[in-house]
């Protein structure tokens, strides 16, 4: 059975892949994911109590990192409307007896509120924790300030006595759980190396620096963690479009209800300022929806009756009734939050890399801790000075700067990915962006609108104007593409009045207009009423116009292409992509206009999506490839790409589901974008590997040569771990002023 936890109060990176590698060891586990950035532990296990199974789990993570809570993720629960009864609150949740909010009862609007916002999960028990968190950290901040006046006093004094008190104060609990991960035989654990790297130093005498060792550290640790939060809040913010509640029209009366209560059919109203829950069609009212946060487009949408509307998008101008299209399980926040929540789970190389490197990181340093205190005090015999190396060994023997700050550097990417719009299903996909040098496109849907529209009106004997009033009055009781699309050009109700219509197949229609015999058709529909047509020399399809056997002009639809498709494969190659192709299934002369219009390097027209495939695998053997495409013959293209791009607004679920990578806005521009966060991405992760091992590395070298002291030790640990994840927050486009708002967040 499969089950999903939410993990409350770890903040250390290293400390949550111990506890997945434990976990991995426990008969009771057959796989088990835990996701850092996300708080959120996927279990595979043979265990049916649920709760048993939380309490195993969460007494083995305690056990590597004191406080740690495992919290059940439970599942859907029915939702009431708000004030429904004592039973009920605010949010809709029914609250358990020893969960309940008094506060949220009898509220009726959502701006009376006050517990969860129809958010509910675990909110009574995440309020619990952080309170009482927040009392500890109270304690630790008062004993820590008196720590460091002791030490003070030490230092002007020099009495010893006032270090060590000073010590007592600032590392009593660090010191309490290496005595007890002693007895478990975790010997490796950071509280232990601290606590015998500082007792060292007391021992050889050097008390100002084993205490300044103990306070950093914890100082450290306080930075690093609120380093940690503000990045999850910031990366939180970058994707934060999930809806509140819903406003539902039932029986005529204003019901606000969790979006997940609400149903396929029903009414919504949406007020300025709030997000529309699910997706819709509008049935009532117009407005300007902001889609930033789904498809990174700055501009407002214009939106009115009939328009189709996307859950997330937030409504700026007045107040909108929607009619529900999907459920809230399948509407387009929930797809979003879905694939953003599994992407963090498919790892980089880099990620992987780092991972395995932590497991032997620490036990080679202490390794080489341990022969430098020993081998060469006995060949020299100056104990105190090896012995003050090796400690700085164990000072920096931790490698929380690369364990963190690796992964918030990809999480950041992906997060800033789904800013612009653009949803990226893994790190390992994000990383190997950075190695593309061909995109493959398709053509319809993807450098084309996959929409017919007008592109000429030949004159002939009429104006354009009649000639399309004459057409459109004719097509607009049709449903065939090509007869929607010269109605939707007209764009009127005022019709010309038509009598005897008559449908030919294949041809077009006859119809008496005005007393006078109107066809429009094609070449055979004008050949079968000896209609002589003069040439016409544009690709499309011709909709020839005529009146009294006489031809009034032609009109041109074809498949028009995107606004930015031009722009943006110049981007690509600006962006350093070598070759740009086009597969398309259309015919030789129209895929040829169209890629030399938009500039492509290669056509490859006429083929059926089996063709596709096997012309993507001869473009595989000469570079790393990419293909983007939107129907459901791209698929397999798709799949079989190094990476699969799809359109996620027009695209296909076949074609959403075998991408690496959806554009929400559907345009191809956004593809430049996401190379360039990828780049960023890739530039900063592999500054703080270099960063952080390099300063590790040359401080050990340092120290046996006797140059390097604790204070320097101390900054390769805490302080090269906090500059790695402020500089991974960077890939968020941030700059220095994050520093700031870090500070004064309340994590």
């Amino acid at each position: 059975m499969k089950y999903t936890f939410q993990i409350r109060d770890l903040d250390c990176a290293n400390c949550a892949n111990k506890i997945e590698v434990a976990l991995n060891k426990q008969d009771y586990i057959e796989e088990a994911k835990l996701n850092f950035m996300l708080r959120r532990l996927n279990i595979s296990s043979h265990e049916e109590d649920i709760e048993a199974l939380r309490t195993k789990i969460e007494k083995l993570a305690d056990s590597i990192e004191k406080g740690v809570k495992v919290l059940i993720e439970q599942d859907e629960e029915e939702y009431k409307p708000l004030g429904y009864d004592k039973e009920y609150g605010c949010c809709g949740v029914k609250h358990h007896h020893e969960h309940r909010h008094n506060d949220c009862f009898g509220a009726t609007t959502a701006n009376e509120m006050k517990c969860c916002n129809g958010t509910h999960k675990h909110n009574h028990d995440h309020n619990h924790d952080h309170n009482h968190e927040g009392k500890m950290q109270d304690k630790e901040k008062w004993l820590l300030i008196g720590g460091i006046l002791l030490a003070g006093v030490g230092i002007i004094t020099d009495i010893n006595l006032f270090f060590i008190i000073a010590y007592i104060c600032v590392g009593y609990d660090i010191v309490w759980q290496a005595a007890k991960n002693l007895l478990k035989g975790r010997m490796l654990d950071e509280n232990f190396l601290m606590t015998l790297a500082t007792v060292a130093a007391f021992i050889i005498g050097e008390y100002p620096e084993a205490v300044a060792v103990m306070i950093f550290y914890k100082i450290g640790e306080y930075m690093q963690g609120k380093a940690v939060g503000y990045s999850r809040k910031e990366i939180a913010k970058a994707m934060d479009i999930r809806p509140d509640f819903a406003r539902v029209i039932r029986e005529g009366k204003e019901q606000v209800v969790n979006p997940q209560a609400v149903k396929v059919g029903d009414i919504l109203e949406v007020r300025v300022g709030e997000k529309l829950p699910l997706d819709g069609v509008i049935i009532e009212g117009t407005s300007l929806l902001d889609t930033s946060m789904l498809t990174g487009e700055a501009v407002p949408t214009p939106v009115t009756v009939g328009s189709e509307v996307l859950s997330g998008s937030i409504n700026k101008e007045g107040v909108l009734k929607v009619k529900v299209t999907t459920s809230f399980k399948n509407s387009t926040v929930s797809k979003i939050l879905e694939l953003i929540e599994n992407a963090t789970s498919k790892k980089s190389k880099s990620e992987n890399f780092i991972t395995k490197f932590a497991r032997w990181y620490t036990p080679i340093v202490v390794g080489l801790a341990v022969f430098t205190a020993i081998v060469p005090s006995i060949i020299t015999g100056n104990w105190e000075q090896w012995i003050y190396s090796s400690i700085i060994f164990l000072v920096i023997s931790c490698p929380c700067a690369v364990v963190v700050s690796v992964p918030l550097g990809f999480f950041a990417g992906l997060g800033a990915s789904a800013h612009k719009g653009v949803l990226i299903k893994g790190s390992n996909y994000l990383e190997e962006l950075n190695g593309i040098d061909t995109i493959v496109l398709d053509k319809t849907g993807t450098i084309t609108k996959g929409k017919f529209g007008i592109t000429h009106i030949v004159e002939m004997n009429e104006t354009k104007e009649n000639i399309l009033h004459y057409a459109a009055s004719l097509e607009q009781s049709s449903n065939h593409p090509i007869a929607r699309s010269i109605v939707e050009a007209y764009n009127s109700k005022v019709y010309l009045e038509v009598s005897d219509l008559k449908e030919i197949s294949g041809e077009g229609i006859i119809a008496t207009v005005q007393g006078e015999q109107i066809l429009a058709g094609n070449e055979k529909l004008m050949a079968r009423y000896n209609i002589q047509l003069p040439k016409v020399d544009y690709l499309g399809s011709y909709v020839y116009v005529a009146k009294n056997q006489t031809a009034l002009g032609c009109i041109v639809v074809a498949d028009q292409i995107k606004e930015d498709s031009q722009s943006a494969i110049s981007k690509l190659k600006a962006r350093g992509i070598k070759t740009v192709v086009m597969l398309t299934g259309d015919k030789k002369e129209i895929a040829n206009e169209v890629g030399k219009e938009v500039g492509v390097d290669q056509v490859y027209a006429e083929l059926l999506p089996q063709d596709k495939v096997e012309k993507l695998e001869s473009i595989l053997e000469e570079g790393k490839v990419a293909f983007v495409g939107d129907g459901i013959n791209d698929a397999p293209v798709l799949a079989r790409a190094d990476i699969g791009i799809a359109m996620g607004g027009v695209g296909s679920d076949a074609a959403i589901e075998a991408a690496d990578v959806v554009l929400m806005t559907d345009e191809l521009s956004s593809i430049a974008d996401v190379l360039e966060v990828a780049k960023r991405t890739r530039q900063i992760v592999t500054q703080n590997i270099v960063f952080a091992l390099g300063v590790k590395f040359i401080v050990m070298a340092l120290s046996l040569f006797g140059i390097a002291n604790m204070w320097l030790a101390i900054f390769a640990d805490v302080g090269v771990s906090l500059i790695a994840v402020m500089n991974s927050i960077r890939v968020l486009g941030g700059n220095l002023g994050y520093i700031k708002e870090m500070l004064q967040s309340k994590n």
